[in-house]
């Protein structure tokens, strides 16, 4: 019997944690590394290194795969055109990817859709951008099409002083997207996974909470969420994965604005397991890594039904460079919070690791939370833990 061989473009900790729902369910997986040093490496018994720029690099890696999927989406799509015109089984297609490689792709794609867009162009000079801003109002976000991720990439632009500021932008990159700066209640994911033949399932709508531009904690389901918005918000993203062609996992942050059209308004699209949807390794009944890999493969999907509440907490490289060393300590203070670590060196702001936190009955949200960020604390600090939780 011959189990499916999937190849993974990037060798990042998306790509590591489709290792062990790998494994599980039978399936080789291998890894197109950046890298020898990168996460997924020490994950996965094949890992060449090559650059995924290089068309040459990515047939040969190609070579034996069932079909070859990403752990981000940064490959030239006239790449995976050619090799989609050489029989590889490329999931998701170029046509679907698009849609988040570039930004402007994606904001037209979703007014077409005739789905919640905040007001956007594409400017090509300062004077566009403060053409624009005069009539949507002051401040705006400029952001570059390409590119950016976790904050980077990203501008509020106050005034027409700041726009004029921006012309090394334009001078880097043009156009660029500019958007109106929405007035937001909070930030929500709403994370679908689609096969190829059509089959479709959304988990539960998650907040989102960020510091500096990068998440910081999701808490699934997302507190005290309308109903109706939560369900318009599933049905946006399920329409976009069928509409778009998505196959495997797509995550869909959305400005909650309440009041305003269904309640919120679309942000960005990601077409691969998403730091959004952690949360589902412990917290789903199927989670995003196993769905994702289900999906490419046209398998039948798993149930996405939420387990319990969980609160997911990132864990980024901050004063203790040892990791290992305090693993005891965490595991011990909160033995009721899961612990996923990247194999990664430490670095001011890196994303290392995060912690899943399911709810104990009767447990107050606060109290959850609070548990989820003393592991991550003592993690990420290498302090001792302060009144850990009773057993």
């Amino acid at each position: 019997m011959t189990f499916p061989v999937i190849g993974v473009v990037g060798g990042g900790q998306l790509a590591r944690m489709m290792v062990p729902v790998a494994v599980e369910l039978g399936f080789e997986l291998r890894i197109l590394a950046e890298g020898d040093d990168v996460s997924a490496v020490s994950a996965a018994r094949y890992a060449p290194v090559g650059d995924y720029r290089d068309l040459e690099t990515l047939r040969d890696f190609a070579q034996g795969v069932d079909v070859l999927t990403f752990d981000h989406e940064h490959v030239p799509t006239e790449h995976l055109r050619t090799l989609i015109s050489e029989g590889v089984n490329v999931q998701p297609g170029p046509e679907a990817l698009q849609h988040a490689q570039d930004k402007l792709v994606m904001r037209a794609a979703v007014e077409r859709l005739g789905l919640p867009n905040p007001a956007w162009a594409a400017v090509s000079s300062p004077a566009e951008l403060i053409a624009f801003a005069d009539k949507h109002g002051w401040p705006v976000v400029l952001k570059t099409p390409r590119g950016g991720y976790d904050g980077k990439g990203v501008r509020v632009v106050q005034n027409p002083e700041q726009a004029i500021e921006s012309a090394d932008w334009f001078a880097a990159m043009t156009p660029l997207l500019v958007e109106q700066k929405v007035d937001f209640s909070r930030e929500l994911s709403a994370l679908v996974a689609r096969r190829p033949s059509g089959e479709a399932r959304a988990w539960s709508v998650v907040q989102s909470n960020q510091l500096d531009g990068v998440c910081d904690e999701v808490i699934a389901p997302a507190p005290e969420l309308d109903e109706r918005v939560a369900v318009a918000a599933q049905n946006a993203a399920l329409e976009i994965a069928e509409e778009l062609g998505v196959t495997g996992v797509m995550a869909v942050e959305l400005f909650e604005t309440p009041g305003l059209g269904p309640g919120f308004l679309i942000n960005e699209l990601a077409m691969r397991p998403h730091n959004s949807g952690h949360w589902s390794m412990d917290g789903a009944l199927t989670g995003q890594f196993e769905q994702h890999l289900r999906a490419v493969l046209d398998l039948p999907l798993g149930d996405p039904q939420l387990l319990c509440r969980t609160v997911m907490k990132n864990i980024l490289g901050g004063s203790n460079h040892d990791l290992a060393a305090a693993l005891p300590t965490a595991l011990s203070s909160e033995p009721a919070v899961k612990f996923h670590g990247y194999g990664k060196s430490v670095r001011p702001g890196r994303k290392v690791a995060h912690v899943n936190a399911l709810a104990k009955q009767g447990e107050s949200l606060d109290a959850q939370r609070q548990r989820a960020e003393r592991a991550a604390r003592i993690i990420r600090d290498g302090s001792t833990a302060v009144n850990p939780t009773p057993r």
